[in-house]
């Protein structure tokens, strides 16, 4: 929509729109058929007509904060503002020009050391989600429960669990050095280290996922961080979460054997959102995409497909995009994107599971009801 249809459609002043942008609310980009046009999300608009036509009531609030909505878990660790990521207050884009891993978990974990990350005993089998979700279970069930441990105690903990992640995804070397130094060893791209080192801090932590949601769900009940990290793990797993990257190597193979255009016009035809393209929480485009995919030169076909669908719908790639030319610049395995996203993922959901075990609160959301009508039992008050 121009500023004109956005501004009559939701009957508010010029200035109120911009205020919607600024909050995220609604996204801009410019119009690629006038200059010095902007164009207006009308699917951002419709959202906020829906919300205001359902009112403010207390089933409707608690609707719209599960799905997008507003806050619903206070949270020292992350967050989105300016279309930029924060860790504790710090810029993502500025830590991963410096920051290890280890760095990482120092500040995300609010510690006074760096962590070491073991290079754990991988299970049988080959390297993989398989073996990942394999050694998270065999932990959990026999975990000492978080509240037992002392906060030393939990940390050795966690960074223990991210070097069972990263060794049953990778086999690892072992030694002291950087979880990214020995990951791209084992991925025998020892000189493609240093963008390794970048994308495992920018995927850390992103405020409150799915699966940092789901790690902090299974910490409230006083379950161990093994669980926490394998709900984590659960959750990532979906296609809409952490396998996206699977999705964007299909438009990728697609682009490559179909061609550029061909490939979108197939993939847009379903009426979904074409994978990889568009953030909700980055308007302006996903700057953990833009920093990583700034640091290498991606291939002609990414490079391509990028500059189409910006040209063609004014989005810009996510992460998982980032991630897709990522392996395909350094040579990684196939499930390297995947891994990469759990690794680092698993510092932000051990974070969000000490967090929530401090509250020493039970997150335990009611149902609102919509089944069929209940029979009026005898004797009920």
């Amino acid at each position: 929509m121009t500023q004109e249809e956005a501004s009559n459609a939701l009957g508010v002043r010029r200035q109120t729109l911009y205020a919607y942008v600024s909050r995220g609310q609604i996204t801009v980009r410019p119009d690629p058929e006038t200059s010095g046009r902007n164009l207006y999300n009308g699917e951002d608009i419709s959202a906020l007509l829906n919300r205001r036509s359902r009112g403010r009531g207390r089933a409707s609030i608690a609707t719209s904060t599960m799905s997008w909505g507003e806050p619903i878990i206070s949270t020292m660790i992350s967050t989105t503002a300016q279309g930029r990521l924060y860790y504790r207050g710090v810029n993502v884009g500025t830590l991963a020009e410096s920051a290890s891993l280890e760095e990482t978990a120092r500040l995300l974990w609010a510690m006074d050391r760096l962590p070491e990350f073991p290079a754990i005993p991988s299970y049988p089998g080959n390297a993989g989600r398989a073996r990942v979700f394999q050694a998270l279970a065999a932990e959990a069930a026999h975990a000492i429960p978080s509240g037992s441990l002392s906060r030393d105690a939990r940390h050795r903990t966690m960074a223990r669990i991210v070097g069972l992640v990263a060794g049953n995804f990778a086999d690892l070397p072992q030694g002291p050095a950087p979880l990214h130094l020995r990951l791209a060893q084992a991925w025998n791209c020892a000189d493609k280290a240093d963008l390794i080192r970048r994308t495992l801090v920018s995927l850390a932590d992103q405020e409150l996922t799915s699966s940092a949601f789901a790690a902090r769900v299974t910490a409230s009940t006083g379950a161990s961080f093994e669980a926490a990290a394998l709900s984590g793990l659960g959750a990532l797993s979906g296609p809409l979460h952490g396998d996206m990257t699977l999705r964007v190597k299909a438009v990728l193979e697609d682009a490559l054997h179909l061609g550029i255009v061909p490939a979108v016009n197939r993939w847009m035809s379903t009426g979904e959102p074409l994978p990889g393209f568009g953030h909700k929480l980055y308007p302006q485009g996903d700057p953990r995409a833009r920093a990583l995919l700034g640091c290498f030169r991606p291939s002609p076909a990414i490079t391509g497909l990028i500059a189409h669908v910006r040209e063609r719908t004014g989005q810009e790639p996510t992460i998982d995009v980032a991630l897709a030319a990522l392996a395909d610049h350094c040579a990684l395995p196939g499930d390297a994107p995947f891994a990469l996203f759990a690794i680092a993922r698993s510092l932000g959901w051990l974070a969000h599971a000490l967090e929530q075990i401090e509250t020493g609160s039970l997150i335990r959301p009611r149902a609102h009801y919509t089944g069929p009508a209940l029979p009026i039992e005898k004797g009920a008050p």
